[in-house]
């Protein structure tokens, strides 16, 4: 059997002090309990206090209570696009390792990226000058997020 959220908590989250059981296979049930909501952060995550199973957790989310003013929406790459380096999955930036005006050889790594504690380093796709950087270490960035232009 597979896993369904509730409806509700799907569409809508949950609240301080709701609890859900989640079947994950026949036999195994995790329990979810909400406990609190942590203020928003400049970069617009808040930090959702819960228990798993009795033993206390924290996560970082971004904001969707507030709307996307709470967190700046970044531009898209351009698929096709060749002066564009975009995110291959949602993450954080971890490292940049290069600058506007900055000349770059293919294979060159541009930058880092760290998602489910596993970092991945991008590298230039061909020769050429930085045009610009549009994050910076420690952004949270969502998969095709245009990180770099090249002139």
């Amino acid at each position: 059997p597979v896993s369904v959220l509730p409806t509700p908590t799907y569409f809508y989250g949950m609240k301080s002090e709701d609890e859900i059981f989640l079947d994950i296979e026949k036999g195994k049930t995790l329990v979810v309990r909400c406990q609190a909501f942590g203020d928003v952060d400049d970069k617009g995550m808040v930090t959702v206090f819960f228990e798993l199973n009795g033993q206390p957790r924290r996560i970082k989310v971004p904001d969707r209570a507030h709307g996307a003013s709470a967190a700046k929406a970044r531009r898209k790459a351009e698929p096709g696009n060749e002066g564009h380096v975009g995110a291959p999955m949602p993450g954080v930036v971890s490292a940049l390792a290069v600058a506007a005006g900055q000349a770059v050889k293919a294979g060159d790594v541009l930058l880092s990226i760290e998602a489910m504690k596993m970092e991945t380093a991008l590298h230039a796709e061909r020769d050429g000058e930085i045009a610009e950087v549009l994050v910076k270490a420690g952004d949270q960035i969502d998969a095709k997020d245009l990180l770099i232009a090249f002139k």
